[in-house]
């Protein structure tokens, strides 16, 4: 599922990076539609928390995720504008929510660990493995069990 190149004797994996909370998120970079500054959310009532509403984006209708809310974060009331990441499961389009984008990093396949045995359950539950990185540590987010709403 994941872009993969091969470069000297191991597979390569691209992730593209977001902050949520304050920790580093990776998304596989295959898995990426888009990435956009959502306006206009139109509230759906009677919706889960999760859930931020829907958007007109280029024609298609968009569901938008509150990752903050999906992570049992509270909400960031500090007025920096949100980013989303567009993505797709099953023909339906997403647009998760997220602090900050960041950059495409390009990682070793084999770094990938599974999820340490300290890591918040929040989190736990959503994410496919663990990249320890010079300082910190990016959880890479499973799309399809973000999506499991």
């Amino acid at each position: 599922m994941s872009k993969k190149t091969q470069i000297g004797e191991g597979a390569m994996v691209e992730y593209v990076t977001a902050m949520i909370g304050g920790q580093l998120f990776g998304l596989p970079i295959s898995r990426v539609q888009d990435v956009f500054m959502p306006e206009r959310v139109t509230r759906v009532p009677l919706s889960s928390r999760e859930i931020s509403g829907v958007l007109n984006l280029r024609g298609r209708i968009v569901t938008v995720v509150d990752m903050r809310a999906r992570l049992g974060l509270p909400r960031d009331e500090d007025g920096k504008t949100a980013m989303a990441v567009g993505v797709d499961l099953r023909g339906e389009s997403y647009g998760l929510l997220i602090d900050q984008i960041g950059e495409v990093l390009r990682l070793p396949e084999d770094g990938k660990e599974e999820n340490p045995v300290n890591l918040d359950p929040r989190m736990a539950k959503l994410a496919g493995g663990v990249h320890r990185l010079d300082g910190q540590l990016m959880v890479v987010l499973d799309v399809d069990r973000v999506l499991e709403l």
